[in-house]
């Protein structure tokens, strides 16, 4: 029996999931987590074949937890579901040790096979994912963004959306003198000097809409 650890905080989304999976006879949700505390206790508290972690938890950002996970539980596979699309995340993930991204729009058979995949010891993502990263190492092109650490990213995004200093501090648990640390920070390495210019970078490269 492949035993699942869910940490999502909808409601709706943990309920859907677990459908999916109950339709699996060799499948069940074991626990349910709805902030980044919560995941983390169940993961330590049980043993877990798989982890399905949102990347965007109400409490802290789940690319600290995919992080802590691997600390402690580096045999753990997370298959990392999220609304973001796949060019803001994917491949952050798959190098800060996840075992595949999907995005919430995918379909339901999908996912029972991308869990199966994980659980096997495999990495999942999807055709187009694949072929993208097939084209970036053909080019041999790196682009600037991907100089920035986890959490400069979220930021950088955060702030090419339009969000201020304070909206992002709020929504980060951060204080607005530590995030404006963070946008100098991203601004130097970016070579860039206004949010302006991010958000052209961001659009451009496909990584907000």
């Amino acid at each position: 029996m492949i035993k699942i650890l869910i940490a999502d905080d909808h409601p709706i989304v943990r309920r859907g999931l677990k459908e999916i999976v109950s339709e699996e006879p060799d499948m069940t949700v074991g626990g349910e987590a709805q902030n980044s505390r919560e995941a983390v206790a169940l993961m330590r508290k049980q043993k877990w074949d798989v982890l399905i972690l949102d990347i965007t938890m109400p409490d802290g950002d789940g690319l600290e937890v995919l992080k802590q996970v691997k600390r402690e539980c580096p045999k753990l596979p997370v298959l990392v579901l999220s609304v973001h699309s796949e060019d803001q995340y994917a491949v952050r993930i798959l190098r800060s040790g996840g075992a595949g991204y999907m995005t919430k729009e995918s379909a339901p058979e999908e996912l029972v096979k991308a869990i199966r995949k994980v659980v096997a010891g495999g990495k999942y993502i999807s055709p187009l994912l694949a072929e993208k990263l097939a084209f970036d190492l053909e080019s041999g092109d790196k682009l600037t963004h991907e100089a920035l650490s986890n959490r400069e990213f979220q930021v950088m995004l955060m702030i090419a959306t339009g969000k201020k200093l304070k909206q992002v501090a709020e929504e980060l648990f951060l204080s607005v003198e530590t995030v404006s640390t963070y946008r100098a920070r991203i601004l130097k390495k970016m070579r860039m000097k206004t949010n302006a210019e991010l958000t052209h970078y961001a659009i451009k490269n496909k990584l907000i809409d």
